[in-house]
């Protein structure tokens, strides 16, 4: 056993404050603006207004429990079991789409039925995919610096898995993950110019599948228009910028949102955050945005405190984790906003969702565990140095 490994196991667990106050931020505003956007609605179609603040404060203690667990599982283990958890996650995505398996909700086959809930599998599989790709970059670093093929392989794969999430279809979690994936990738040490031939091919392929679906060209460009047909395809969009609009500078008051009243469609998962603009106003909104961007930049800096410790994998994590948040609230946001195609995707933690609920708070546990290893890789440094001086 190794001298740091010992260190570890005498060492109290070394939790991030920073990370555990930001998490707790965001579920807090996350818990309050979901009961606001959804009272209405919950007591229309099940008598409760507090059905999804039940529902939604349920799986936050699910979720912590999981990242509880997580914090506990040694960061080395998901490296060494990267290939099994990468075909586990493929497996889900194939399984998704066999009818009886998978539920289709909306006209998507993105979720399978376990136990009372309907989980979204492209949730756990994103992290799955990405924890490989980590594992990939740290095994097979001078190839991946070096040549084409070395960063073809884990291109191909992504490829593979954004194909099963395009048949879904769920064109936002396939962007994300591409996104994601070829970030960690170029940190890792791709070469610029093989980045952006495989990013600019990727783009070519997703703008050939567009075009070849009146269905999906219609999606990616209604945001456009949306005024063009405001009772129809432009409906949902239309409603949020109303929401956005009225909230001005300091909103309208906590519960007073008047567009989540049958109005706005989704308006406590997709588009919550389309009412929080509107009851809290651009000061709100600013609030909010500062706490993803500090969430996001605490998980980079994790990431580099790993690098500086010698810990890659631990580092590449990291790194996901800050890129993928800062993606998925700002595709999600933008949406919101009108200057993204209309997806089907959370704002995380704070959007009504158990499936990106359970998942990122668990991905957070192992963030946590990250940041311990780090503290104790280098609490073993200087003990090492102590001993050798004295």
């Amino acid at each position: 056993m190794s001298y740091g490994m010992r260190a570890r196991e005498r060492m109290p667990f070394a939790w991030d404050t920073i990370t555990l106050g930001l998490v707790a931020a965001l579920l807090l505003v996350g818990l309050i603006m979901v009961t606001s956007a959804s009272m209405s609605i919950a007591a229309k179609d099940f008598g409760d207004p507090f059905y999804f603040l039940e529902r939604q404060f349920v799986f936050c203690m699910i979720g912590a429990l999981c990242a509880w667990v997580l914090t506990g599982v040694p960061v080395r283990w998901w490296e060494a079991y990267s290939t099994p958890l990468l075909l586990l996650g493929l497996l889900l995505l194939l399984l998704v789409l066999v009818p009886g398996l998978g539920a289709t909700v909306n006209g998507a086959r993105r979720w399978m039925r376990i136990g009372v809930m309907n989980f979204q599998v492209s949730e756990l599989a994103k992290v799955l995919v990405l924890t490989w790709v980590c594992s990939y970059s740290v095994r097979k670093r001078a190839e991946l610096a070096e040549t084409l093929p070395g960063l073809a392989k884990p291109a191909a794969l992504l490829a593979v898995a954004g194909l099963l999430l395009l048949l879904e279809p769920d064109f936002g979690a396939a962007t994300v993950l591409f996104a994601t994936g070829f970030a960690v990738l170029f940190v890792a040490g791709a070469r610029l110019r093989y980045v952006v031939l495989l990013v600019a091919a990727a783009a070519l392929v997703f703008g050939l599948l567009a075009l070849t679906s009146a269905y999906r060209l219609k999606r990616l460009t209604v945001f456009l228009h949306p005024w063009d047909d405001p009772f129809n395809s432009g409906f949902q969009l239309t409603q949020s910028l109303i929401a956005i609009g009225r909230g001005s500078w300091f909103g309208v008051g906590l519960g007073s949102s008047v567009q989540k009243l049958f109005y706005l469609p989704e308006a406590h998962t997709d588009f919550v955050f389309a009412v929080l603009a509107e009851e809290l106003g651009l000061a709100g909104v600013a609030g909010v945005l500062l706490l993803f961007v500090a969430l996001a930049a605490r998980a980079f800096q994790i990431s580099r405190m790993a690098a500086k410790a010698g810990l890659q994998f631990h580092a590449y994590v990291a790194l996901a984790f800050s890129v993928w948040l800062a993606l998925q609230a700002g595709v999600n946001i933008g949406v919101n906003m009108g200057v993204l195609p209309t997806k089907g995707l959370t704002l995380p933690l704070l959007s009504y969702g158990r499936s990106s609920l359970l998942v990122s708070l668990s991905w957070l546990g192992v963030l946590l565990r990250i940041h311990h290893e780090i503290k104790c890789t280098s609490r073993s440094a200087v003990m090492r140095m102590a001993g050798n001086s004295a």
